[in-house]
Formats: structure tokens, C-alpha cells, sequence
């Protein structure tokens, strides 16, 4: 039988991203509360799971919160890397990050993308200024290629940064300090 469950929104305490959403029973809250370290149930698996226990990619807890009906937490925690099983800071990252990251890990039989991670950083960069130079010539053309291109241009930024191990949180959280440094 499975217990009675509360949503949990995790979130990164520095920043106040939202990490992921997971599902807590009493167990899993006590373990959190006792070992400082997030503790969740999984409704796949059924059992309680502590957060990195396989990867080392713990959520230390620095607060719990309840909500103001008491039927969902937030944890507030300081992530030791990726929050998402794909490798992603957050659960929440664009969907089409989430799967150029998938295949630049696992490297699926005729992925394009695994193809291009298999070549190295050095070839994702060529592709990427391929794909930019296009997109430029596409724009002074006004052939109505450029969303085409620029749609090209993103894909293959997303296959450099998964290439290269630069999660594209780092990107947002830059944009973000540029942003609060120099408003425009």
C-alpha cells in the first residue's frame, strides 16, 4: 500500500530556481529533517530513495517549508551538481536541452547528436558557425529562411554547450548577472 503523499517543489537556495518536484511521505520528511540530506518516495519504485544516493548528487537541505494549507513542502537545498536525472541543473530545463543532453550521455545507434558529441567539442563548434553564418545570410537575403536558420543556430548552441559539459543554466544565470549589472 502506499503512503499518504505530499507534493515537495525543491529549490535551490542561492538562487531560487526551481530544481525539481518530488513526493514526500512522514518517513521521507523524517529522514530529511534527521539527515539534513533531501529523502523522497519514489511511486515508480515504491520505497523511499535519499537524492544522489547512485549518482553522489545529494540536495543538502538548508530549510523546509510548509505550505499554508500544510499539503505541499518546499525544500530550500544547496544541490552537489545536477538536480534532473538527464544531467540537468533542473528538472525544469527546456525540453529540447533536456533531450540534446540525453543523447550527448547515452549516445543512441543514428543520433545526430551523438554523432556530432562522438566528433568533439571542436566539430560541435565548426557546426554551430556553420549554422550561424547561414542564419546572417539567411537575414540580409529577407528569403524567409531565418527562423529556419536561427532554429538551426539554437539546436546546434545547445549541442556545443552539452558537448562541451556547460549546462545552460550557467548561460541563464549569466544573461541574469549581465542583466543586474547593466540594465538596458
Amino acid at each position: 500500500m502506499q503512503p499518504e503523499l505530499r507534493p515537495v517543489i525543491v529549490q535551490d537556495a542561492d538562487d531560487g530556481r526551481v530544481l525539481m518536484l518530488a513526493w514526500m511521505d512522514d518517513e521521507a520528511l523524517r529522514l530529511t529533517q534527521v539527515t539534513g540530506e533531501a529523502w523522497f518516495w519514489s511511486r515508480s519504485r515504491r520505497q523511499l530513495w535519499k537524492k544522489g544516493e547512485t549518482s553522489g548528487h545529494v540536495l543538502a537541505v538548508e530549510e523546509v517549508r510548509d505550505d499554508c494549507d500544510g499539503d505541499a513542502l518546499l525544500l530550500r537545498v544547496r544541490p552537489a551538481g545536477p538536480a534532473c536525472h538527464t544531467g540537468s541543473t533542473s528538472c525544469f530545463a527546456p525540453a529540447l536541452w533536456r533531450t540534446v543532453v540525453e543523447r550527448v550521455r547515452d549516445r543512441p545507434e543514428g543520433s545526430y547528436v551523438g554523432s556530432l558529441a562522438d566528433a568533439g567539442v571542436e566539430r560541435a563548434a565548426q557546426k554551430l558557425g556553420e549554422e550561424a553564418v547561414e542564419a546572417a545570410i539567411a537575414a540580409t537575403a529577407g528569403d524567409g529562411r531565418l527562423v529556419s536558420e536561427a532554429a538551426d543556430v539554437l539546436f546546434h548552441l545547445y549541442v556545443l554547450l552539452a558537448v562541451a559539459g556547460v549546462d545552460v543554466a550557467e548561460v541563464e544565470d549569466e544573461l541574469t548577472r549581465r542583466a543586474a549589472v547593466s540594465p538596458r
